[in-house]
């Protein structure tokens, strides 16, 4: 029986052999080390260029005793925020070298918690981040034993001290205290705020920071859901019982919404009303007048997860950590006539 001898990948010796390098140094540049000269590092990705070498993963997982792997477990939902903080971690652990794998759950109770964390625990990763915009999350995390280092991607502020996790997130309550600032500055002196659902904690803290700037006189804030739906209800609601003056929409689908409505009576933004959203979503820019918003840096807070999961491995304590918002104006808010 005759045959071709299969062809090998190339290895690690291969790179060396053909950059003129030691196999030491080749490693280093595999792992961004900054000891190694420009030229240096330069010849070593041209020859890995040049054969086509992929890293064996799991050689170096039993070097190392490290997957490389980071277990993500999401919300299945669509909505912008937890969407935009998924692609900014994957696109930062990938900076860093780590694959993410991800869980996405419907619901943060006990039972679907545990899967997933067994889920990812079966494969060995190397640490966990929890994208949680809920309150279930709080109960889940405390109910379960985590030996890996785990970040929890939230904005809430009360976990129990026992769930031992590195927590990041963006200042919520800091973007809507600037949102609502804005309008009070334009001389609107009572802000309506449209709250998302207080089972989420970027809503809880958005309808807090809108309080902390609005005082006690300002008109009862009103709940709803996350969708532009809901935001066109409410807007065809406050036009026949009679608008505000200005309205701080917990996101910019809620303002998309209440903008249809408005459009479809006649009001006219800003001049009747003006409005501020949240999040800056993709196309916030192109609304009709463009909106007004706050903007969260998900890339910023992607950085901030990873960093802090590299501090765990390190045997680091890190405090919850946040990064602040950002206020877009736009043509949606104009000065009270």
């Amino acid at each position: 029986m005759s045959g071709t001898t299969p062809v090998r990948p190339p290895a690690m010796s291969d790179v060396a052999a053909l950059a003129g390098v030691s196999h030491q140094t080749v490693s280093r540049v595999l792992n961004d080390h900054p000891s190694v000269r420009p030229g240096t590092r330069e010849r070593v990705n041209d020859a890995i260029a040049q054969l086509g070498y992929r890293r064996n993963s799991a050689a170096r997982a039993l070097v190392t005793r490290r997957s490389g792997v980071l277990g993500v477990v999401t919300p299945a939902t669509a909505l912008y925020g937890p969407t935009s903080t998924l692609v900014g971690l994957e696109e930062a652990a990938r900076e860093v070298g780590w694959y993410v794998s991800v869980a996405t759950i419907r619901t943060f109770d006990g039972e679907s918690m545990h899967a997933a964390i067994e889920h990812f625990l079966g494969h060995g990763v190397d640490g966990i981040a929890i994208i949680a915009p809920t309150t279930e999350i709080a109960q889940a995390i405390a109910a379960l034993d985590l030996p890996v280092p785990v970040v929890l991607i939230s904005s809430a502020s009360d976990l129990p001290a026992e769930t031992h996790v590195h927590a990041v997130g963006v200042d919520q309550r800091h973007g809507a205290r600037l949102a609502t600032q804005h309008l009070v500055d334009l001389g609107h002196s009572q802000v309506l705020h449209v709250a998302g659902p207080q089972d989420w904690f970027d809503a809880q803290d958005r309808l807090a920071g809108w309080r902390e700037i609005s005082g006690p006189g300002a008109p009862d804030h009103i709940e709803a859901a996350w969708d532009a739906s809901d935001g066109y209800e409410i807007g065809r609601r406050l036009v026949r019982e009679g608008l505000p003056s200005a309205i701080f929409a917990a996101n910019d689908q809620l303002a998309l919404g209440m903008l249809h409505a408005f459009w479809e009576a006649g009001v006219r933004v800003p001049s009747d009303v003006a409005l501020v959203g949240f999040d800056d979503e993709v196309g916030s820019a192109h609304y009709t007048p463009p909106l007004t918003t706050v903007r969260q840096d998900f890339g910023a807070l992607g950085r901030l997860a990873v960093t802090s999961l590299e501090a765990a491995f390190a045997g680091q304590q890190t405090l919850h950590q946040r990064i602040p918002a950002e206020l877009v104006v736009r043509a949606s808010s104009a000065r009270r006539a």
